[in-house]
């Protein structure tokens, strides 16, 4: 058996390539080796015993060529960042889902499974509930009380302040780029595989952490920003209050996920979540990431946010479970193989000061008011 994996020089795709390769199966790669994510061309982690192919998704006749042959297709190419650029995002992430259908369907190719990366993102603020009101979606924060540092999600009919519910399957609430595209991708994945017989399946993943994470990418995640700034002998800073609750995932875990559901057909046509099945907040985080490398600092909490960030995400992962997967390693197993791969790399750049300064140019980074509630 043949599989694909798109984007599988990047860090969930190329363990999806391992553990493929490991199960037997023969190995395409199709990258486009994005300069902002790997400036230093291929690394040395893409597995020698795939074949390679350097390309962009949204160009058809490479993908066309990508595709000939595959019984399999992981489909983990994705655009992520920060920054203003909307059409990109949708491009990368749903135009090219489109296309591979269209692919399949021009050329009468025969698929066993479309699995496609999704996310947790998808939910945007997701569910509340209010004491007095019940449940609602919000569509987002108001910016004139993100502003005045008032951090939580209200009841838009009291005004008081409502509980975060965990993520379901069943609800989807995007609230920017990203996650308007990842929504779209699902989308085109599970209701044109079913209209002309492709099996598919989204993995929402929650906050995928561990090895080959990208040293240079912005929006490569928490651990390598934290990281990078305490190996620098900086502080980690926290957006809002720190009290943000979030879903860390190992990416071994994340790897199971997608062996799971290319093997059990009741995943077929479905969305699952991929998460830790608890919640952290940014500040226990941080906390316990400073213990991890012994170092004396507190972190800082300076009032800024980002826009577009939601308050709370914590996944449900009870859909995935009752398939028999769960989650095996903990905050502590991600810290620690993040810091040896880490270590392996030698010399790391203080990449974090320059995402953190294209973020604040686009007016990404904002300041609440002086002296705000949090």
């Amino acid at each position: 058996m043949r599989a694909l994996v798109t984007g599988g020089a990047g860090f969930i795709g190329s363990h999806i390539a391992d553990r493929l390769l490991a199960e037997g199966l023969e190995v395409r790669i199709l990258d486009s080796l994005q300069p902002r994510v790997h400036p230093l061309g291929k690394p040395r982690h893409v597995p020698a015993a795939a074949e390679f192919i350097q390309g962009d998704v949204r160009d058809k006749e490479t993908l066309r060529r990508a595709l000939r042959g595959v019984d399999v297709v992981y489909h983990e190419a994705a655009y992520q960042d920060y920054m203003p650029d909307f059409s990109t995002f949708l491009s990368t992430n749903a135009v090219s889902t489109a296309l591979i259908l269209e692919i399949l369907v021009e050329e009468g190719w025969p698929l066993r499974k479309l699995i496609v990366a999704s996310s947790q993102a998808v939910y945007g603020e997701g569910r509340y509930r209010c004491a007095r009101h019940g449940e609602f979606q919000p569509l987002g924060r108001d910016p004139k009380r993100l502003d005045a540092g008032c951090w939580e999600v209200v009841c838009p009919r009291c005004g008081e302040t409502a509980e975060a519910l965990l993520l379901e399957e069943s609800h989807h609430n995007p609230c920017n780029a990203y996650a308007v595209s990842k929504l779209a991708e699902e989308l085109a994945a599970i209701r044109l595989g079913q209209l002309y017989g492709v099996p598919t399946v989204a993995l929402r993943y929650s906050i995928t952490q561990g090895p080959r994470q990208s040293l240079f990418n912005s929006y490569s995640g928490i651990c390598r920003i934290f990281c990078s700034r305490l190996l620098h002998g900086q502080p980690p800073v926290l957006f809002e209050d720190g009290q943000q609750r979030r879903d860390y995932v190992h990416i071994a875990d994340v790897v199971e996920a997608n062996w799971l559901v290319l093997n059990d057909t009741r995943a077929d046509f479905l969305a699952f979540n991929v998460g830790s099945g608890g919640a952290t907040t940014v500040l226990e985080y941080a906390q316990a990431l400073i213990r991890k490398l012994g170092r004396d600092v507190e972190p800082e909490v300076p009032g800024e946010y980002r826009l577009g960030d939601n308050r709370h995400s914590v996944s449900s992962i009870a859909a995935l479970s009752a398939l028999g997967w769960r989650p095996r390693r903990t905050l502590d197993d991600i810290f620690g193989d993040y810091l040896a791969w880490v270590s392996e790399q030698g010399e790391i750049g203080a990449y974090f000061a320059e995402a953190d300064r294209q973020m604040r140019a686009h007016g990404v980074v904002r300041r609440a008011a002086v002296g705000a509630p949090g």
